[in-house]
């Protein structure tokens, strides 16, 4: 039996940064939760990849450009090395649901380029953490392990989605990232 690889997926807005109903259109805008750059500095501490998975469809909607973007996302790199850890890579989609693309969560194309970017075979039994029922969706449609957390549109989520917090149902449920990544570590170093 082959084992799952040791990788977190993350959604962007609302799981490392502050989330805006009005879209994170500048640098000044992404405020990311001091937790969440920490937690995923101890996932690669501890041999867990780390890989992040982020529709951006203010792109196509003329928010902001790819090079405000890229600014956004080497800031993001920048505060996860400097803490000590790694993104292994950057999915994200820059379309809107009108474009017919497969890479928009729910979809699995950005999961599927993350599994390509890193070398897997498979994401079968790896982790994704979205504030959405669209990133779990995604994850799903790859055999990922759903976790919702509460921040960003996690409470909204599970308001609109009240089966998620049901006992049957897989989706794992954390206040934020950094409690996720505290649970994670204990189950698996022990």
């Amino acid at each position: 039996m082959k084992m799952a690889p040791k990788l977190v997926i993350l959604d962007r807005d609302g799981v490392i940064n502050q989330d805006s109903d009005d879209y994170v259109k500048s640098l000044d805008e992404w405020i990311p939760y001091p937790s969440s750059i920490a937690a995923m500095a101890r996932l690669s501490q501890n041999g867990w990849q780390v890989a992040v998975a982020t529709n951006q469809s203010g792109i196509a909607r003329g928010y902001y450009d790819e090079v405000t973007l890229s600014a956004m996302h080497q800031r993001m790199l920048s505060l996860v090395e400097d803490a000590g850890g790694h993104i292994g890579h950057i999915a994200y989609c820059p379309h809107v649901s009108e474009d017919g693309c497969n890479c928009r969560k729910p979809l699995p194309g950005l999961l599927e380029e993350i599994c390509d970017a890193l070398g897997h075979d498979s994401l079968e039994g790896s982790w994704m953490v979205g504030d959405s029922l669209r990133d779990l969706q995604a994850g799903n449609a790859v055999g990922c392990r759903p976790v919702l957390v509460r921040t960003g549109k996690g409470e909204r989520t599970l308001i609109k989605h009240p089966e998620l917090e049901e006992k049957n149902n897989p989706t794992l449920i954390f206040d934020d990232l950094a409690a996720f990544v505290d649970w994670l570590l204990e189950e698996t170093n022990e």
